[in-house]
């Protein structure tokens, strides 16, 4: 019978890590927001929609090639996929000139995290960039804008 020390050790070694899942939730939330499922993502990489649920559950870690692959699929820099990490994981860490030194962007003000992933935002940034005419578009931005609390 293993000792609890041993359980204890190989729950954790289980565990995802806090970083692989925050990578894996920017891939699902860039996905979705792009209207594109998993099974279509997992068969422009070469890979099934299990996979793709593994990583973006943050249970499989991704690679760098991998982590390429996925930016030019999803058509965004790699950095994206680090984007609004709390500070608790490394995002946001030290002095600006240390960040700089490192590439890291200064932290912008934005929505909390669990606004993103609503069903309402994600269709509400579809219907968005479905609007064809730019200038129809920009009118809703600004009409959107104009009904928000002043700070």
């Amino acid at each position: 019978m293993p000792s609890d020390e041993t359980g204890e050790r190989s729950e954790r070694e289980h565990r995802p890590s806090p970083i692989d899942v925050h990578v894996g939730g920017r891939v699902r939330l860039r996905r979705t927001l792009l209207g594109m499922s998993q099974e279509k993502l997992g068969d422009a990489l070469g890979l099934t929609f299990q996979q793709v649920q593994k990583y973006e559950r943050g249970v499989n870690r991704i690679g760098a090639s991998r982590l390429f692959d996925l930016s030019r699929v999803l058509d965004v820099p790699i950095g994206f996929f680090f984007d609004d990490m709390p500070d608790a994981l490394g995002g946001g860490g030290g002095s600006m000139a240390t960040r700089r030194s490192f590439g890291l962007a200064e932290q912008q003000e934005g929505f909390d995290d669990d606004t993103l992933h609503r069903r309402e935002t994600l269709e509400l940034v579809r219907a968005y960039y479905r609007i064809n005419d730019a200038s129809v578009r920009k009118r809703v931005f600004e009409l959107i804008k104009s009904l928000t609390p002043t700070e």
